[in-house]
């Protein structure tokens, strides 16, 4: 079962770059989150403050009674036990094949005999699909093949918290839509909590239980998936539905003759929420919520065909 993570009035800078002020959040356990926002926004910096890499200016993440943003060298090693993380290219070493790439953590952080080892490897390799593939060196697969060869690294301790930095870079849609079922499935079978972060509008719109956006050095938005699908925050409609209007412009904001320009242009509707992916196994998610329960619950009235088996993924699709 996964872990809580609790984010409270964080902050981090580069010397005198902001990256950004007083993020707040829980992240629930068990459950998937993705993380949006524009180019340069710092994304991928809170990913890697959110596992230790980096040292926030001010504020604390609590992962089981314990502050990794303020703890000793010591406990962050132990607490880092907790995660496995999908890095955006695989991170994988060349030299080796897939199978001593996935075992890699094993013998650096476990006692574990080589027989042991097999079978965890050969598990992860076979809960991603790569049975056969295990001879095989990083340069000999695809970018897809890749990506998952580095999930089952992520996965080969069994973590309570994956993180997955921007999962779909460098992958066609096809292999996207894979990659974003097998991690649905894997949450299914693991109750692992989840963080994504990612670009890609489809995979925010039908993965996710949770929802957050950094924007302008802040956190916009954070909540659940259809809350911010159904938002008229600007910044959140704008960049949720790929739309052209609204104040994130090619240099993320936009300028006041830009604002001017379209004060009276009108927003083209919502569109519809498109149902959340379901795992290809039939297990139900814990996680997993009914359609429109947000909504519903929050008397907020969801665009027009929301829901429906027959919805595009995402907006123009």
């Amino acid at each position: 079962m996964g872990v809580e993570i609790k984010v409270d009035g964080l902050t981090k800078s580069f010397g005198k770059d902001l990256i950004w002020k007083d993020v707040s959040l829980t992240i629930p356990a068990g459950e998937i989150c993705v993380m949006l926002g524009p180019s340069g926004t710092g994304k991928s910096v809170f990913l890697k403050t959110i596992i230790g890499l980096l040292k926030p200016d001010t504020g604390s993440i609590v992962i089981e009674g314990l502050d990794i943003a303020n703890c000793s060298e010591k406990d962050l090693y132990e607490v880092r036990k907790l995660f496995g993380v999908l890095f955006q290219d695989g991170a994988m070493f060349g030299s080796m094949s897939l199978y001593d790439n996935v075992a890699f953590p094993l013998r650096e952080h476990t006692k574990k005999s080589e027989s042991e080892i097999r079978d965890l490897v050969m598990e992860k390799m076979e809960l991603v699909g790569l049975l056969g593939a295990e001879d095989k060196l990083p340069g000999e697969i695809s970018g897809g093949m890749r990506k998952r060869a580095g999930l089952a690294r992520a996965l080969v301790l069994d973590p309570e918290i994956v993180l997955f930095d921007e999962p779909d870079s460098g992958l066609d849609p096809v292999r996207t839509a894979f990659l974003n079922q097998l991690i649905v499935d894997l949450n299914a079978q693991i109750d692992a909590t989840m963080l994504i972060v990612t670009h890609d509008i489809n995979t925010a719109r039908t993965v996710p239980d949770n929802i957050g956006l950094l924007y302008h050095k802040h956190l916009a938005m954070f909540g659940p998936r259809e809350m911010l699908l159904s938002s008229e925050e600007p910044v959140v409609r704008q960049f949720l539905n790929a739309q052209r209007v609204g104040p994130i412009g090619m240099s993320e904001e936009k300028d006041a003759d830009e604002l001017e320009q379209e004060k009276d242009e009108e927003l083209p509707p919502l569109p519809p929420i498109p149902p959340q992916i379901e795992p290809s196994n039939g297990i139900r998610r814990t996680a997993m919520r009914e359609p429109g329960a947000w909504c519903r619950d929050n008397n907020v009235t969801p665009p027009p065909g929301s829901f429906d088996d027959n919805v595009s993924m995402a907006p123009g699709a």
